[in-house]
């Protein structure tokens, strides 16, 4: 299967460990180009960015309903396997899930979690959702389809931009978001969940004050399933690589990478 692949490299000797970002639900490798891939590549990162099957201009779409989040990790397995060392993986929301998946059984020198579904899977999240959007949310589980939650900007931003957005930024990214996987969301749910207790990979746990998504709490649960304290960014909402505030972001990712060698 073909799998799009947004790669930036340095302009000079690069570091020898490769990095590895896996979008959310909903987004694609485009998410990551707009700020990071260029950012960590000036930093000396050779940076590369996947979109799952199905997204992006990836194969897949036409099944992308029945897709399952163990194909997604396969996507990433593939991906991070051609590369000469393995790479650091960096899930943000449902990427999140994957990274934390692949992890399970994959060596990495390190994992890095942006806004990511959490160990206990989605349940607190999807009642937010339905309580908030009870019309969209029933709509979503009539078609099978996820598109409805995100649907219009307005939708859109309630779910990942804060107010500092302008909203021409919000439509524009509204713009690029599409379907997501139905069985992926039920996996996400309850029937695939994470398994922390067989990730032996150092893991850092970012989160936003403003997500309303995961909230900081379920961030904090995240940290604790892998042994470790998270960093809550304030101002800040789901979509923690496109808010105005990401190279905050970005730099303690950096930072953290720096110390561990990578």
């Amino acid at each position: 299967m073909r799998l799009e692949i947004i790669s930036r490299h340095p302009a000079t000797a690069a570091r020898a460990t490769p990095l590895l970002f896996v979008h959310g639900a909903w987004h694609g490798a485009w998410c990551w180009d707009q700020h990071f891939l260029n950012y960590f590549a000036e930093k000396g990162f050779v940076s590369h960015a996947v979109s799952l099957r199905g997204h992006g201009t990836s194969e897949g779409r036409r099944r992308l309903r029945w897709t399952r989040l163990a194909h997604y990790v396969e996507d990433v397995a593939r991906i991070a396997a051609r590369f000469p060392r393995p790479p650091v993986v960096i899930g943000h929301s449902m990427g999140g899930a994957i990274a934390q998946k692949y992890l399970e059984t994959s060596v990495a020198p390190g994992g890095v979690l942006l806004a990511s579904v959490p160990p206990a899977g989605i349940g607190a999240a999807t009642l937010r959702l339905a309580r908030r959007h009870p019309l969209q949310f029933a709509k979503a589980n009539l078609t099978l389809s996820l598109y409805p939650m995100v649907e219009t900007p307005r939708l859109a931003k309630k779910a990942f931009f804060s107010d500092d957005h302008s909203p021409d930024r919000v439509e524009a990214f509204a713009g690029r978001l599409q379907d997501e996987s139905y069985l992926g969301f039920l996996d996400m749910l309850m029937l695939d969940l994470p398994k922390p207790h067989k990730v032996n990979t150092p893991m850092l746990v970012l989160g936003a004050a403003d997500d309303t998504i995961f909230h900081p709490r379920e961030v904090e649960a995240t940290a604790r399933a892998y042994n470790t304290k998270p960093v809550i960014f304030p101002r800040m909402a789901h979509d923690m690589m496109l808010e105005p505030g990401w190279q905050q972001v970005a730099d303690h990712v950096v930072t953290w990478l720096t110390e561990r060698g990578l």
